[in-house]
């Protein structure tokens, strides 16, 4: 998705070296729509330049800050320079999640998509979005429920998850924790199922969350849990504990809820 606007001052722009001549470098800028910006040599590199060739060349991408904006005079100023390597790190892997995104909303509507309705999807998820890339791997977690505040109607909401959870690698990280149950009554044995039943959510666990249970060795069970950041799992972890404890204690046992292994268990 390209804008059809001007970037700002300050802001961090990703394009490609078109032309170079003795005082500086032309920029094609990627994202936005037949925008070129000028990098005065000064700009280029730091301390004196004796060749631009020395420092960039034709067809590069770079990433380039923006100094000025004169929309009258149709000239961006732009520094390469001023961009540290994080900096320029941060900008190449944002564009290139604008492609994906770009490329997935493609797939959810077709490549003939009018510009018209593209924009109209677009700009409905970037209201609720930072980018699109954000809207599609939150619909890949969620699913439709991610979508619940952006004004699309429900076939556009299907085309949008459907095409999310085919695409987006969405990332997860892994906690683990372990409880100890114990029921000295006649049924303790299956006050224990019921307990783990319990800790394993009786399959209302959200469904961006892997949540399994265990046996590791009487008394204790393992807790692992798979999910898009570390508080959801935390957090979900936490709850399978308590849900544990709250169904063991009702059948007159108990549990205790830890993070390590037991010593004498290893």
């Amino acid at each position: 998705m390209k804008y059809s606007g001007w970037p700002e001052s300050g802001e961090l722009v990703v394009g490609e070296v078109d032309e170079i001549t003795d005082f500086g470098v032309f920029v094609d800028l990627d994202e936005y729509e037949n925008k070129r910006g000028l990098c005065h040599i000064s700009e280029v590199a730091s301390g004196w330049i004796k060749n631009v060739r020395d420092h960039v060349r034709e067809g590069q991408t770079v990433v380039a800050k923006v100094l000025d904006v004169d929309e009258g005079a149709q000239q961006i100023d732009l520094s390469v320079k001023d961009v540290n390597e994080h900096q320029r790190k941060d900008k190449i892997q944002e564009w290139k999640n604008q492609q994906k995104a770009d490329n997935w909303m493609e797939i959810a509507f077709g490549e003939d998509v009018d510009d018209e309705r593209y924009s109209a999807v677009a700009n409905a998820i970037l209201a609720e979005f930072e980018s699109l890339y954000e809207g599609f791997e939150s619909a890949a977690i969620h699913g439709a429920e991610a979508l619940d505040d952006v004004d699309l109607d429900d076939e556009e909401v299907r085309a949008v998850v459907q095409t999310a959870r085919q695409n987006v690698s969405v990332p997860y990280v892994t906690v683990t924790g372990y409880v100890d149950i114990r029921c000295p009554t006649g049924d303790g044995v299956d006050s224990i199922t019921e307990a783990l039943q319990a800790a394993e959510g009786n399959g209302e666990v959200p469904e961006e969350i892997d949540l399994a249970v265990t046996y590791v060795g009487s008394p204790e069970y393992r807790i692992r849990v798979q999910a898009p950041d570390y508080k959801t799992a935390e957090n979900a972890l936490e709850s399978a504990a308590g849900r544990a404890r709250e169904s063991i204690e009702a059948a007159a046992g108990t549990a205790e809820y830890h993070r390590e292994r037991r010593e004498d268990d290893e």
